[in-house]
């Protein structure tokens, strides 16, 4: 497969520095230290969707609403500001992350968390989510971080996942609670050097490579045809691309033979002009009535800038491509 020269320079836009400096880095494969992508990067806190993903925010460093509210809560904020690549450290997103930590280490919480049968019954993408931000934002040294973590790697099943399934006979893990936790783990581990976090996504990795990503293991059937759209945000919900960026984390996983078919399909959606857009959205226009407003139009029905560097990052990973 080719890169359009056209579709680099899209990406490459001022306007857009976030969208800019991670394809400067991540697929140009210019040192995050180069005096040209600390420029970039340092615009990246000023941006209008970074800005407007930290609009609203009140003194306690939430946004007037439970932290996981959809999709207007710290939460999803969050999980879009890194992803966006704003800076470590910064002020405000720390402030938000804390209140997502008050919420997941608060006693409240923690009632909630169920032993059935031997097995944890946790919506682990929840923790998993909060564990990569807060190790994206350099918190990985807080004692409530180190928790979220251990928890995870206590709680996974045998399988290599999690599901929060409260039925007793229930053994099989959830896709969708399952690669967001392997995300967090491995960002924990990129933050602290901890094998054991890595181990566990390694885990978890076998498990979504051993249904070559939307496959039954039973009947070789697709499990869900909306795993094989793309959407962004993606927020909780599981589609093959979120699944192959994530395992694009662990060197060399996407050279396994098990990813390739998931491979094509991204490929495979790539639009005549070079570019990739979503085949769905959950979420609503800014100023849209009622849940699933998100802030930011994420380029609705329009060629995606995340989905198509999303796409190049897991190509690249699996040398499908070059620059």
């Amino acid at each position: 497969m080719k890169v359009n020269n056209e579709v680099i320079d899209w990406l490459l836009e001022d306007c857009d520095p976030s969208i800019k400096y991670l394809t400067i880095t991540d697929l140009l494969g210019e040192s995050a230290d180069s005096p040209g992508a600390k420029k970039v990067r340092s615009k990246i806190a000023r941006s209008s969707r970074v800005s407007a993903l930290l609009s609203g925010q009140s003194p306690d460093g939430g946004f007037g609403c439970h932290p996981y509210t959809k999709w207007m809560g710290a939460q999803w904020r969050l999980a879009s500001l890194v992803e966006m690549g704003i800076p470590m450290g910064n002020r405000r997103a720390v402030k938000a992350a804390n209140t997502v930590l008050d919420w997941l280490t608060g006693p409240a919480h923690k009632r909630n968390i169920r032993l059935i049968n031997g097995r944890i019954r946790r919506c682990a993408s929840q923790e998993g989510n909060a564990l990569a931000l807060c190790a994206r934002l350099g918190m990985a040294n807080n004692p409530r971080v180190k928790y979220l973590a251990e928890s995870l790697i206590s709680w996974q099943w045998p399988d290599g996942g999690w599901n929060c399934d409260k039925e007793k006979d229930a053994h099989h893990s959830s896709f969708h609670e399952s690669v967001i936790p392997m995300w967090g783990l491995i960002e924990y581990h990129r933050a602290t050097g901890r094998d054991e976090s890595l181990a566990a996504a390694k885990r978890t990795a076998e498990f979504v490579l051993r249904h070559r990503l939307f496959r039954s293991e039973k009947t070789g059937e697709t499990i869900n045809p909306a795993w094989l759209e793309l959407h962004w945000p993606h927020y909780w919900h599981y589609d093959i691309l979120q699944g192959l960026r994530v395992l694009s984390l662990i060197p060399k996983a996407l050279n396994d033979p098990r990813a390739c078919e998931a491979i094509d399909i991204i490929g495979h959606k790539q639009l005549p002009d070079g570019r990739w857009k979503a085949d769905g959205y959950y979420w609503k226009m800014p100023n849209a009535r009622g849940l699933y407003m998100d802030p930011v139009d994420w380029w609705r029905k329009k060629p995606n800038k995340m989905l198509t560097l999303n796409t190049l990052r897991v190509l690249k990973a699996a040398r499908r491509i070059g620059f």
